[in-house]
């Protein structure tokens, strides 16, 4: 099995040869556009059902609406067309016909131009919006709790796996209220349960923060984020809560009758989170040995792999690993036997180490005989000898250890790597020989916020919501300010 480039060589390259090598995904014979391979497709599965599950905890139903939006539509609300226009791929024709010069070839035939065209979604908040206009007319009809899961598509330039592709896998939430304290509290809890998610599920710790005016969902009132520290220094933005305002109600004309009888728009949240989070938790863990995998997301937790001579042997080791095996899965632990015949053990502790899978349990004569088991762990890549009297209440006590040490050691690199600056000069160092986030003044300004992000490339990830007031100058023009914000270099 090739090497991976290290990742202090080259971070870049580290992570485009590990997503492919571990059998994540690859690149399509569409621009732009992955193949989400059976492997990596798995993690992502187990990362959606357990945010739908806590989607359907906080009382949200899913549905789907449709892959186009009716130009007129996108237009509708103003902000939003603006802000993902230069993104959008636009459909114009609904036929091809073959090319009387070209046998074989098929062009746009056209004649068969669309009365208006459409906008494949690369977000849903104008069909959806435009949806409820039928759903809402009483106070009685709201709140509405809806997500969706779904594929959307947004024309990148520059492309790379999970991080950036012209498609791409996410839900989207997008709620209805009767008043701004409902949405507003609405899109405060859903920032927490990807916050939850992220931090006990994934095992990256976040800031959870507030993004600058600049900085939000276009049409949002408020943008709340959650923000990770990847091992390169550069931040990761890992999910948004969008308070909404009144701002869609108002341009698709979606009002109700309240309480006391009178006319007034609704409010409105929507929320996200993408497979951008597959490339999150593939650079805040992984090392130069292939992935590492909390035991949550790891489609295989547990590997046993026999150490065998003739089929004598495999058959003794094979009655101990289906003993183990069924001990596991009355603990509600999947584990699985690699019996194949056609690998040699190292090949396959290479593999699974590759893949990163959390424990590999190695099982030879010799271990039998001693009533022992050898159980090597992937985050820290040791390896002890553990008698079989109990194994399971072992790797069931380790599988919960592995997921820990793994946000642990996370957030100690993140914290590690958040650094105050007073000065625009210090800004600057840290920024090229630390990274990370840098905590800084900043005087409230667009002017300030984007001459910092065109000399530097940092930007403003959030103002985080534990942010203490501190009386304090911002970095350029010098004016007073009273909290910090954080900056950094982000993907």
């Amino acid at each position: 099995m090739a090497k991976l480039t290290s990742r202090a060589e080259n971070y870049s390259k580290w992570y485009n040869e590990l997503v492919v090598k571990a059998d994540l995904a690859e690149n399509s014979g569409v621009r732009g556009s992955m193949v989400i391979k059976p492997y990596g497709y798995a993690i992502w599965e187990k990362m959606r059902d357990e945010m739908d599950r806590k989607f359907k905890e906080t009382g949200h139903q899913n549905a789907y609406f449709p892959l186009f939006v009716p130009k007129s539509l996108f237009e509708a609300e103003e902000k939003n067309a603006e802000g993902f226009a230069k993104e959008c791929a636009v459909v114009t024709h609904y036929r091809l016909k073959n090319d009387p010069d070209n046998p074989g070839k098929l062009i746009v035939d056209p004649n068969a131009r669309l009365e208006e065209e459409l906008i494949v979604r690369p977000t849903s908040e104008a069909i959806i919006w435009n949806t409820y206009k039928g759903w809402i007319q009483s106070y009685r009809d709201l709140p509405i709790l809806i997500n969706q899961w779904a594929n959307v598509v947004r024309w990148e330039m520059r492309t790379r796996l999970f991080l950036r592709t012209a498609e791409f896998l996410w839900q989207e939430g997008h709620t209805a209220h009767a008043t701004r304290e409902e949405a507003v509290a609405e899109t405060e809890q859903m920032l927490e349960v990807y916050a939850d998610f992220a931090e006990n599920f994934m095992a990256i710790p976040v800031v959870r923060g507030v993004k600058t005016p600049s900085e939000r969902f276009a049409g949002a009132d408020e943008t709340y984020c959650i923000e990770a520290m990847m091992q390169d220094g550069k931040a990761l933005q890992a999910g948004t809560s969008h308070f909404l305002g009144q701002n869609f109600a108002k341009a698709f004309d979606v009002k109700f009758t309240n309480r006391e009888g009178k006319l007034e728009y609704a409010w409105a949240t929507s929320w996200g989170t993408s497979t951008r989070l597959m490339g999150a938790l593939v650079m805040t863990h992984s090392d130069d040995h292939g992935l590492v995998l909390p035991p949550t997301l790891a489609p295989i937790p547990v590997v046993i792999v026999p150490i065998f001579k003739g089929d004598e042997q495999l058959a003794e080791i094979s009655k101990v690993a289906d003993d183990i095996l069924a001990k596991l899965k009355a603990k509600g632990i999947y584990a699985k036997y690699d019996d194949r015949t056609e690998y040699k053990p190292g090949w396959k502790f290479a593999e699974y180490e590759l893949k990163g899978v959390p424990v590999r349990i190695a099982l030879g004569p010799k271990d039998i005989a001693n009533n022992t088991a050898e159980i090597a762990r992937r985050d820290t890549l040791t390896k002890e000898s553990v008698s079989l009297d109990g194994i399971e209440d072992y790797i069931e006590t380790l599988l919960a250890e592995i997921q820990q040490s793994l946000f642990d050691r996370a957030k100690a690199f993140r914290d590690s790597h958040i650094t105050k600056v007073d000065t625009y000069e210090e800004f600057k160092k840290v920024l090229e020989e630390k990274g990370g986030f840098i905590s800084a003044h900043w005087d409230g300004t667009a002017e300030e916020e984007e001459q910092i992000k065109e000399e530097t490339k940092a930007t403003i990830r959030c103002i985080p919501l534990d942010a203490a007031e501190e009386e304090g100058h911002s970095l350029i023009s010098g004016r007073p300010s009273k909290r910090r914000v954080l900056f950094a270099k982000a993907y």
